[in-house]
Order: structure tokens, then sequence, then C-alpha cells
């Protein structure tokens, strides 16, 4: 496996090659859920690229930028392990030449807003920026996003359709420990016994999506009832929420193919998660 940082040598690197490329972003420190990612993209492209890039424009507190773990060395080994072809991992100067303050950003409105986007200002025009340059760089066929990030994942779908970026997005299933958690870079931070108390928000999102799935329709209700139980659970909610799948609208009387999201903290860990439903039709008896 290949290791570059500037861009130069990325595009000197890709231009060696032919064939499809398929390709994985990340800000590092790896676990399964990303290995779970790039075996994938090993299944759809001869040529498998991954970037490692702690981006500071999607930060909203200083405080989790300086605390986000960096761990390239060893992400390196676990890339090469499973047949990377070639890793980027730039550093700021390589990515904000003239600083973050007068970069050129992309914004997607509508969904963005709302939810994580509410919750963490600016997050998502930090996250489209540096997606939308990353494709540039790296010009994949595919690229490969989990969807426990939905919100995120929607956004950048939207990005790509709106600019016409000639790029296919694909949405890979959240991997999970055995008790429900979703892997995450995040839960490293979580003390002994909060790490046992934080399957629960999988599994409040579970409950409530049973719920709907068994035509449940009082939606406000529900995202209540939700709230409440994560709090009794020990967390500090930002949002429970129930959208439509498609867009994060709020759904109406017809909406059958639904989202339950949640994000909420467990001491410093920011925890997000989301169960993905089809409700009764309306219609349904």
């Amino acid at each position: 496996m290949r290791m570059v940082a500037d861009p130069a040598a990325l595009r000197a690197a890709l231009a060696k090659g032919a064939g499809r490329l398929a390709f994985v972003p990340t800000m590092g420190n790896l676990h399964e859920g990303h290995l779970a990612l790039v075996r994938r993209a090993r299944e759809l492209a001869p040529r498998v690229v991954v970037s490692i890039f702690v981006n500071p424009l999607q930060f909203d507190r200083a405080e989790d930028l300086e605390a986000y773990p960096r761990t390239l060395e060893r992400d390196a080994r676990l890339l090469e392990a499973e047949g990377v072809d070639l890793l980027f991992a730039p550093g700021v100067e390589h990515i904000y030449p003239r600083g973050m303050e007068v970069h050129t950003r992309v914004e997607v409105p509508v969904v963005s807003e709302g939810l994580c986007g509410a919750a963490r200002p600016g997050h998502f025009t930090g996250v489209a920026t540096i997606v939308c340059k990353l494709f540039n760089l790296v010009q994949p066929d595919v690229a490969l996003f989990g969807k426990k990030d939905y919100q995120q994942l929607l956004v950048i779908r939207k990005m790509v359709e709106d600019l016409a970026l000639p790029v296919e997005i694909l949405g890979v299933e959240t991997v999970r420990e055995a008790d429900g958690l979703a892997m995450s870079s995040r839960n490293g931070y979580l003390t002994e016994e909060e790490r046992g108390r934080a399957p629960a928000l999988h599994a409040v999102l579970r409950q409530v999506a049973s719920r709907l799935a068994r035509g449940e329709r009082d939606l406000q209700k529900l995202e209540a009832e939700g709230m409440g139980l994560l709090e009794a659970s020990g967390f500090r909610p930002d949002y429970f929420a129930i959208r439509r799948a498609a867009d994060l609208g709020v759904p109406g009387p017809r909406d059958e193919e639904l989202v339950v999201l949640a994000a909420a903290f467990l001491g410093k860990a920011r925890l997000i998660d989301n169960v993905e439903v089809r409700r009764p039709s309306a219609a349904s008896p």
C-alpha cells in the first residue's frame, strides 16, 4: 500500500492505475465499521483508496477537535492488511493551504438543517466541503459511507446530485458490537460504567421503531417517550426524532418509509444512531 499526503502526489499515483475505483473517506482511528466499508469497496472495484483527514472545518467545538484520536500508524497497518491500494493522509496545510477562513465552502440546504445540523452549527458545511474536495482529488467511481451517520449520508447524496458529480454513493449498514452499540471512534470516550449503559440508545430506537411498524401513528408522543427513555438511562439527548427516510422531512400521514434517529451525550461521548422502519399504510385496517 502506498501512502501520500500531498494532493499532487495523490494525482500522480492515481494516474498510474486504471479501472474502477472505490473510495472510503474517513477521519481515522479506524474500527471494524470502517474496515467493513473497505471490504465492501474491495468487492466493488479493483482499486481502493482510503483517506484519513481529521477535518477541522466540521468540528463545532475546539476541544472536540483536539481530543479526536489520531492513530495514523495503526490505521495504515490495518488498511494495508485489508489490501487497500492507496492511503491519502493529508495535513491541514494540504487541504486548506490559504486557511479555512478564506476557503470556498459547500452548503447543502434543507437536509443539513435540523437534527445534527441544529445541534452542531456548521458541521455539515464542513462535511460537504471536505467530501466535495476529496471527490475532486480522488475522482472515484463509487464512494462508501456508513448508515450510522444517516443525515450525513443524505447530505452527501444531495450534494452529489445537485452538483452533478459522477460518483455513486453507497450507504453501508451499521456495524455493531454484540450488545447492539453502533461502532464509533467516539466510543473510546466512554468510561467502563458508561459503556455498559450505551447500548440503551439502540434499544430505545428499536423499541420505537417496533411500535411504528405495528401501526402506532402519534409521532410526537413516540418522540417524547423516546427522549424520556434515554434520559432515564442516563443520556443527555440532543434530539429523538422520527423522519421520512428519503429526505428527513417531517412524515405525513401517507409516508411509510421512516427512520428513527437520536443523538445523545453519555458522559463526554456524543453518540448517534438510527433505525429504518416501514410503517403500515394509512389506508390499512
